[in-house]
């Protein structure tokens, strides 16, 4: 089994969960079995990976593997199938379309909350409310229609055990939140109760590598190892290295692996990263998603173990199938970026760049698409503004919330801009070169320097270089038949991502973990303790 390591997944996701989604696809349209593995409880995980069409089989959540949730017939649970332990319930009322009160006579004993953006009422969340009014107990409920997570809140109002249960409402895991001893609230330890075992484990990193031991155990062969591949590193970069079954284990760097990107050789590490790099030799493999990247690796650390380079971008082949999309029949003079809003994709400086160029070509456009990050007091939104506002382009600069149509976007718009701190390789660049969009990026690594070639399907300027984005701008919005000639190029050079090309990227790294030898003695289990003896 191919098991892909991430945290969670939600409505809204990063460059790694869409990664992950385009890899599965691969996978699936190779005949390739995998388990996209999420650590973190989320009650609407399995809502969210249905819509973009990833099935229950191809789903392992931590808390659903104990909680024998992996795969459970949805249910819409409304207010009235619960019940609330109490006698003469006077009034269930409706505060607003996802908020419902119940008292018995004039006292409050719950309220009732329903899961946002979803019209059949499915309950999320029960509070209660003890005789003196306090809340005591918070009732979670997962999507599918069962009871999940109940928190028991502190007479200070803190929530101090959490229980996990199964889909029979059983208790499976427990975790206490304590003050230590510097008075700092935090989880003292969990307990699982998984089969006919009982275990205690200090943090969730150590329930985290026995959940991987087991997952191990369960989709083990002695033919073929079950392949680890850490996307967000954090999550497993000493446990998968400490397994009790042998593994093949890949670190995945979708970032920089130093923690300036512009000083790969010599500045401190990504932090990130930090301990699988220092551990690298330990992994089986280690994917870069650009050649560039992967070079600065073997430079830097001068590694043991196998190097790969494999995009985390993947265009489909339907995708080359679409019509090309002229420059004239495009947004005039548009630029456009999809990002999410934070201080790191420098969308300030973007605008400061067209503020400049729109001195000479006085129509450029910026629409910006993404959530906002709120990271140190909004810094991000405060940059932008004040670029907006000092270059008076409030009429020509539009921001828009996360798009669920990104691909229009892309055959609506001429050139992206892209001005980002670091980048691990960018999705959104890839796709919009493949609908052909020119691209206008700063010389960053890793990723953009490597999709855009200088010159042929769009420029790459300094690091911090403002006038040189302005200026490239004006070039391409100055002369219509280099700017098409330039689309043209974006076009044929986004076969580099082709699923024929990519796959092939893959299937070396798959190749290699078949040919790892292996052996495996498992423990003795017969004639310990009263075990009977059979022969």
């Amino acid at each position: 089994m191919k098991f892909f390591i991430n945290s969670s997944f939600n409505k809204q996701n990063s460059g790694i969960e869409h990664a992950q989604l385009k890899r599965a696809k691969l996978f699936r349209d190779h005949g390739e079995a995998f388990k996209l593995v999420f650590r973190e409880w989320n009650p609407r995980l399995h809502m969210y990976l249905s819509e973009v069409g990833v099935s229950p089989e191809e789903t392992l959540c931590m808390f659903d593997f104990f909680q024998n949730a992996e795969n459970v017939e949805e249910r819409v649970l409304t207010v009235e199938d619960l019940d609330f332990g109490v006698q003469g319930i006077s009034r269930i009322e409706q505060v607003d379309q996802k908020l419902y009160m119940v008292q018995v006579g004039n006292q409050l004993i719950a309220r009732v909350r329903y899961f946002l953006d979803d019209d059949k009422k499915r309950v999320s969340m029960v509070e209660l409310f003890d005789a003196f009014g306090n809340l005591y107990r918070v009732d979670n409920y997962d999507f599918r229609g069962f009871l999940s997570l109940v928190q028991w809140y502190t007479p200070d109002n803190k929530i101090g055990t959490e229980v996990w249960y199964d889909i029979e409402g059983r208790t499976v895991l427990e975790t206490f939140n304590k003050f230590d001893g510097t008075g700092k609230f935090v989880k003292t330890g969990w307990r699982l109760t998984f089969g006919e075992q009982v275990y205690m484990f200090d943090n969730i990193d150590k329930l985290t590598q026995h959940f991987f031991n087991l997952i191990n155990a369960k989709y083990w062969s002695d033919d073929e190892l079950n392949i680890f591949i850490l996307d967000r590193t954090h999550l497993g970069d000493w446990s998968v290295l400490e397994l009790e079954r042998p593994a093949y284990t890949v670190m995945h760097l979708h970032n920089s692996h130093a923690g300036d990107a512009q000083d790969t050789m010599h500045s401190v590490m990504n932090n990130f990263y930090e301990y699988g790099l220092t551990n690298m030799n330990r992994y089986d493999a280690v994917i870069s998603a650009t050649q560039k990247q992967t070079n600065d690796v073997i430079a830097r650390f001068n590694p043991k173990c196998k190097m790969f380079t494999i995009a985390v971008g993947v265009t489909p082949d339907a995708v080359f199938e679409e019509a090309h999309i002229p420059m004239s029949e495009r947004k005039h003079h548009s630029v456009l970026v999809t990002a999410r809003v934070a201080p790191e994709k420098r969308i300030d400086m973007i605008i400061r760049a067209i503020g400049e160029a729109r001195k000479t070509v006085p129509d450029i456009t910026l629409d910006f698409y993404g959530y906002v990050d709120h990271r140190d007091n909004d810094a991000a939104m405060n940059a932008i503004n004040a670029a907006i506002k000092e270059y008076d382009m409030a009429d020509a600069v539009h921001q828009f919330d996360y798009s669920e149509d990104v691909p229009s976007l892309h055959k609506q718009h001429q050139v992206y801009g892209l001005f980002s701190i670091m980048e691990g390789f960018n999705l959104s660049l890839m796709e919009a070169q493949a609908r052909g969009m020119v691209s206008v990026s700063t010389d960053v690594n890793y990723g953009p320097n490597e999709l855009t070639v200088d010159g042929e399907n769009g420029y790459v300027v300094g690091y911090d270089d403002i006038d040189g984005f302005a200026d490239r701008l004006v070039k391409l919005f100055s002369d219509d038949e280099l700017l098409q000639q330039m689309s043209d190029k974006a076009y044929e050079l986004s076969e580099r991502y082709s699923e024929a090309n990519v796959w092939k990227a893959w299937q070396a790294l798959l190749d290699d973990a078949k040919a790892k030898p292996f052996s495996y003695a498992s423990d003795v289990t017969e004639g310990i303790g009263n075990q009977e003896i059979h022969h």
